[in-house]
């Protein structure tokens, strides 16, 4: 039978990203290709604990139905914990509970944008957020990301043209490019989409994940009346197979968010949000993050070594300060097509699955030099290793 499928999902192409993973189900293949947290680092035990004690203590609520907006001890916690960051107004702020944050982006993008309107996003970005992004038949635009942020005056033109009306942001340790926006740049970006009417969508899943130089201030503390939609998670310090993220908004916004919601999933599982609470509840949260950062660090500063020593001088690289990945790029005479050969290559042939720079593209017609590496869900000798496979390759193409 031939399936007529709906504009909303005809042109949405399967993720480079979960294309490449299929190849991990070989044993032999190295994958960087992944965005997990470092396993070594998610606190298994204490989880495995704590899921003992609900299920003994308390499974009438565990195993049922609950509210849409979340756990309501959860969310106490969640509002305590962006209080303390300066991301949550409690005149007008709200937050729900959300099955992780591609969710929570998700339905920001849902209650707010009509196919008419315009969602400027940085070039590249993160696939799950602009495939969302595109199922809503939206005009979606990028702007340019250079090494501090976004190209502000680029920005400026395109929210002149008007009809923008979410801005998209991830400002620390970017995916793909693990880059981060400078108070300067969320400042200005900050004036700019107050000055003509579009709402920010921050998206912060690896905020925690710094370990060295100095945090900055989330773009959420400059709001004065509603104007960021503030989404995290505890994917990235927990655990990501639990899916519990959420948004912070103005609770108008999240009214929406919750009817729209109920139309999904109706609501984020019980045992995880119960899990989460209970964890945030018996350990110092500011602690276990602080004991992430040397296994993030240690990981990094191995595979930034391991590049400069064995793949050609010709690929250059950014040098994040926290998050999950290293953005590589492929000298300027490199096309498109041959850095896709390349990172098929690497795959099929030297077993080290890599994320090609097309899968962050805003349009399937952007060019672009550079693919993605993850630093965090290899093992340390798996990273040596593939970097030596890598290096062969790259060496064989583009030189020493």
């Amino acid at each position: 039978m031939n399936f007529e499928f709906s504009q909303k999902v005809s042109g949405l192409q399967a993720s480079a990203i979960r294309e490449i993973l299929k190849y991990s189900a070989d044993p032999s293949v190295i994958s960087f290709a992944a965005g997990s947290p470092a396993p070594e680092a998610l606190p298994a035990k204490q989880l495995e604990e704590l899921s003992k004690e609900l299920l003994a203590e308390e499974p009438d609520i565990v195993f049922q139905y609950g509210v849409t907006e979340g756990y309501q001890p959860l969310r106490e916690e969640v509002k305590k914990l962006l209080t303390k960051r300066g991301c949550f107004n409690s005149e007008y702020d709200d937050v729900i509970i959300t099955s992780g944050a591609q969710q929570a982006n998700e339905l920001s993008a849902k209650v707010l944008c009509d196919e008419s309107d315009t969602i400027l996003a940085e070039s590249p970005s993160f696939i799950g957020s602009l495939n969302a992004f595109k199922s809503y038949h939206v005009n979606l635009d990028g702007v340019t990301l250079e090494d501090d942020g976004i190209n502000i005056e680029e920005l400026e033109i395109k929210l002149k043209k008007g009809g923008v009306k979410l801005l998209y942001l991830i400002p620390n340790f970017q995916n793909p490019t693990g880059k981060t926006m400078s108070w300067e740049k969320r400042q200005k970006a900050f004036e700019l989409c107050k000055k003509y009417g579009a709402v920010i969508l921050e998206d912060n899943p690896y905020g925690d994940l710094r370990f060295e130089g100095e945090d900055i201030k989330s773009i959420k503390t400059l709001d004065t009346e509603g104007s960021v939609i503030y989404s995290g998670t505890f994917s990235k310090i927990l655990s990501p197979g639990i899916r519990v993220g959420y948004v912070c908004a103005h609770k108008d916004i999240i009214q929406k968010i919750v009817i729209c919601k109920q139309v999904a999933d109706v609501h984020t599982a019980m045992w995880s949000q119960m899990l989460v609470y209970r964890f945030l509840k018996r350990y110092d949260l500011d602690e276990h993050i602080e004991s992430l950062h040397s296994v993030y660090k240690q990981k990094t500063q191995l595979m930034l070594s391991q590049i400069d020593e064995k793949l050609s001088s010709k690929i250059i690289h950014t040098s994040p300060q926290g998050g999950l990945f290293i953005w590589c790029t492929l000298p300027d005479e490199v096309t498109t097509a041959q850095m896709v050969e390349f990172c098929t290559a690497a795959v099929r042939d030297y077993k080290t699955a890599l994320v090609p720079g097309t899968a962050f593209t805003i349009s399937d017609s952007d060019e672009t030099r550079s693919f993605r590496l993850n630093f965090s869900a290899p093992k340390k000798d798996e990273i040596i290793e593939g970097c030596s496979r890598v290096g062969r390759l790259s060496k064989e193409m583009f030189g020493e």
